[in-house]
Protein backbone atom coordinates (compact mmCIF):
# COMPACT_ATOMS: atom_id res chain seq x y z
CA UNK A 1 0.00 0.00 0.00
CA UNK A 2 2.15 2.10 0.86
CA UNK A 3 4.62 1.69 -2.40
CA UNK A 4 1.00 2.72 -4.40
CA UNK A 5 1.09 5.36 -2.30
CA UNK A 6 4.45 6.46 -3.29
CA UNK A 7 3.92 5.98 -6.85
CA UNK A 8 0.61 8.10 -6.96
CA UNK A 9 2.64 10.77 -5.31
CA UNK A 10 5.62 10.70 -7.52
CA UNK A 11 3.64 10.48 -10.07
CA UNK A 12 1.19 13.83 -9.40
CA UNK A 13 4.62 15.90 -8.52
CA UNK A 14 6.01 14.51 -12.04
CA UNK A 15 3.09 16.09 -13.66
CA UNK A 16 3.25 19.16 -12.00
CA UNK A 17 6.79 19.35 -12.23
CA UNK A 18 7.39 18.86 -15.95
CA UNK A 19 3.77 19.13 -17.13
CA UNK A 20 4.25 22.93 -18.56
CA UNK A 21 3.87 21.59 -22.09
CA UNK A 22 2.59 24.87 -23.33
CA UNK A 23 2.55 28.55 -21.91
CA UNK A 24 -1.17 27.85 -21.67
CA UNK A 25 -0.05 25.74 -18.39
CA UNK A 26 0.70 28.51 -16.18
CA UNK A 27 -0.70 31.11 -13.68
CA UNK A 28 0.79 33.85 -13.18
CA UNK A 29 0.21 37.10 -10.67
CA UNK A 30 -0.67 40.22 -12.94
CA UNK A 31 0.74 43.54 -11.83
CA UNK A 32 -2.25 44.08 -9.45
CA UNK A 33 -1.17 40.77 -7.59
CA UNK A 34 -4.45 39.04 -9.05
CA UNK A 35 -4.01 35.07 -10.52
CA UNK A 36 -3.47 35.46 -14.32
CA UNK A 37 -4.39 32.38 -15.78
CA UNK A 38 -2.71 32.30 -19.16
CA UNK A 39 -4.81 29.15 -20.03
CA UNK A 40 -7.62 32.06 -20.90
CA UNK A 41 -5.37 33.20 -23.41
CA UNK A 42 -5.94 29.70 -25.69
CA UNK A 43 -6.98 30.38 -29.50
CA UNK A 44 -4.45 33.37 -29.65
CA UNK A 45 -1.22 34.77 -30.79
CA UNK A 46 0.52 36.00 -27.53
CA UNK A 47 3.74 38.07 -27.90
CA UNK A 48 5.59 37.84 -24.21
CA UNK A 49 8.00 40.54 -23.39
CA UNK A 50 10.16 41.61 -20.45
CA UNK A 51 9.74 45.39 -19.86
CA UNK A 52 11.86 47.98 -18.26
CA UNK A 53 11.19 51.68 -17.22
CA UNK A 54 14.77 52.76 -17.17
CA UNK A 55 16.08 51.48 -19.77
CA UNK A 56 16.57 52.77 -24.16
CA UNK A 57 14.64 50.62 -25.21
CA UNK A 58 11.60 51.39 -22.87
CA UNK A 59 10.20 53.73 -25.88
CA UNK A 60 9.65 50.49 -27.47
CA UNK A 61 6.14 50.57 -25.02
CA UNK A 62 4.76 53.02 -27.46
CA UNK A 63 5.17 50.55 -30.57
CA UNK A 64 3.99 47.80 -28.08
CA UNK A 65 1.26 49.91 -27.55
CA UNK A 66 0.23 50.64 -31.23
CA UNK A 67 0.54 46.98 -31.96
CA UNK A 68 -1.50 46.30 -29.37
CA UNK A 69 -4.02 48.52 -30.19
CA UNK A 70 -4.13 47.67 -34.19
CA UNK A 71 -4.05 44.20 -33.38
CA UNK A 72 -5.37 43.08 -29.84
CA UNK A 73 -8.31 41.32 -29.39
CA UNK A 74 -9.67 37.89 -30.00
CA UNK A 75 -6.56 36.61 -32.15
CA UNK A 76 -3.82 38.20 -30.57
CA UNK A 77 -2.39 40.06 -27.37
CA UNK A 78 0.90 41.29 -25.80
CA UNK A 79 2.03 40.20 -22.10
CA UNK A 80 4.72 42.22 -20.36
CA UNK A 81 7.05 40.97 -17.83
CA UNK A 82 8.54 43.53 -16.13
CA UNK A 83 11.81 42.78 -14.88
CA UNK A 84 14.83 44.19 -13.01
CA UNK A 85 17.59 42.23 -14.12
CA UNK A 86 19.40 44.19 -16.39
CA UNK A 87 21.70 46.86 -14.81
CA UNK A 88 18.58 47.93 -12.63
CA UNK A 89 16.44 49.49 -15.12
CA UNK A 90 13.28 48.34 -13.37
CA UNK A 91 13.82 49.36 -9.66
CA UNK A 92 9.57 50.66 -9.35
CA UNK A 93 7.25 48.26 -7.52
CA UNK A 94 4.09 46.79 -9.72
CA UNK A 95 2.16 50.13 -8.84
CA UNK A 96 5.02 52.19 -10.25
CA UNK A 97 5.29 50.59 -13.30
CA UNK A 98 1.49 50.61 -13.78
CA UNK A 99 1.32 54.61 -13.57
CA UNK A 100 4.63 55.16 -15.34
CA UNK A 101 3.18 53.02 -17.93
CA UNK A 102 0.17 54.49 -18.31
CA UNK A 103 0.99 57.66 -17.69
CA UNK A 104 3.88 58.05 -20.31
CA UNK A 105 2.66 55.65 -23.12
CA UNK A 106 -1.22 54.45 -22.59
CA UNK A 107 -0.27 51.02 -22.26
CA UNK A 108 -3.52 48.65 -21.86
CA UNK A 109 -2.06 45.63 -22.79
CA UNK A 110 -2.00 42.99 -19.64
CA UNK A 111 1.02 43.85 -17.51
CA UNK A 112 1.94 40.93 -14.79
CA UNK A 113 3.98 41.44 -11.70
CA UNK A 114 8.04 42.26 -12.04
CA UNK A 115 9.26 38.79 -11.90
CA UNK A 116 12.98 37.79 -13.17
CA UNK A 117 13.81 36.34 -16.59
CA UNK A 118 17.20 35.18 -15.68
CA UNK A 119 19.59 33.88 -13.05
CA UNK A 120 19.04 31.42 -10.21
CA UNK A 121 15.67 33.19 -9.46
CA UNK A 122 14.06 32.89 -12.80
CA UNK A 123 10.61 32.53 -13.19
CA UNK A 124 8.77 29.22 -14.31
CA UNK A 125 7.58 31.03 -17.27
CA UNK A 126 10.73 32.44 -18.16
CA UNK A 127 12.44 29.33 -17.63
CA UNK A 128 9.78 27.34 -20.19
CA UNK A 129 10.39 29.78 -22.80
CA UNK A 130 14.10 29.65 -22.65
CA UNK A 131 14.65 25.99 -22.34
CA UNK A 132 14.19 23.66 -24.83
CA UNK A 133 13.89 20.91 -22.36
CA UNK A 134 10.55 22.65 -21.63
CA UNK A 135 9.86 24.32 -24.36
CA UNK A 136 10.20 21.99 -26.94
CA UNK A 137 11.50 24.60 -29.78
CA UNK A 138 14.49 26.09 -28.58
CA UNK A 139 17.33 27.24 -26.02
CA UNK A 140 17.79 31.02 -25.80
CA UNK A 141 18.84 33.15 -23.24
CA UNK A 142 16.68 36.85 -21.85
CA UNK A 143 20.04 39.11 -23.10
CA UNK A 144 18.26 42.59 -22.06
CA UNK A 145 15.31 44.16 -21.44
CA UNK A 146 12.67 44.02 -24.49
CA UNK A 147 13.41 40.82 -25.59
CA UNK A 148 10.00 39.03 -27.10
CA UNK A 149 8.31 35.50 -27.13
CA UNK A 150 6.27 34.61 -29.83
CA UNK A 151 3.74 32.19 -28.85
CA UNK A 152 0.96 30.39 -31.39
CA UNK A 153 -2.40 29.99 -30.69
CA UNK A 154 -1.92 26.32 -28.57
CA UNK A 155 0.66 27.92 -26.98
CA UNK A 156 3.84 27.05 -28.01
CA UNK A 157 6.66 28.85 -28.59
CA UNK A 158 7.53 29.56 -32.04
CA UNK A 159 10.15 32.10 -32.70
CA UNK A 160 12.33 34.52 -29.89
CA UNK A 161 13.20 38.32 -31.09
CA UNK A 162 16.13 40.06 -29.87
CA UNK A 163 15.30 43.39 -27.63
CA UNK A 164 16.72 45.75 -30.22
CA UNK A 165 13.86 44.62 -32.99
CA UNK A 166 10.86 46.47 -32.38
CA UNK A 167 7.50 45.45 -31.85
CA UNK A 168 6.40 46.84 -35.19
CA UNK A 169 8.71 45.21 -37.19
CA UNK A 170 7.79 43.96 -40.00
CA UNK A 171 8.56 39.88 -39.58
CA UNK A 172 6.35 40.63 -36.11
CA UNK A 173 3.70 41.91 -37.54
CA UNK A 174 3.40 39.46 -40.54
CA UNK A 175 3.58 37.01 -37.64
CA UNK A 176 0.21 38.09 -36.32
CA UNK A 177 -1.45 38.77 -39.42
CA UNK A 178 -0.97 35.34 -40.54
Amino acid sequence: MKKLILINVLLFVGIIAFGQNSLHDFTVKDIEGNNFDLSTLKGKKVLVVNTASKCGLTPQFEQLQSVYETYGGDDFVIIGFPANNFANQEPKSNSEIVAFCEMNYGVTFPMMSKISVKGDDMHPVYQWLTQKSKNGKQDSEVGWNFQKYLIDENGKLVDVIEPKVKPDDAKIISWITL
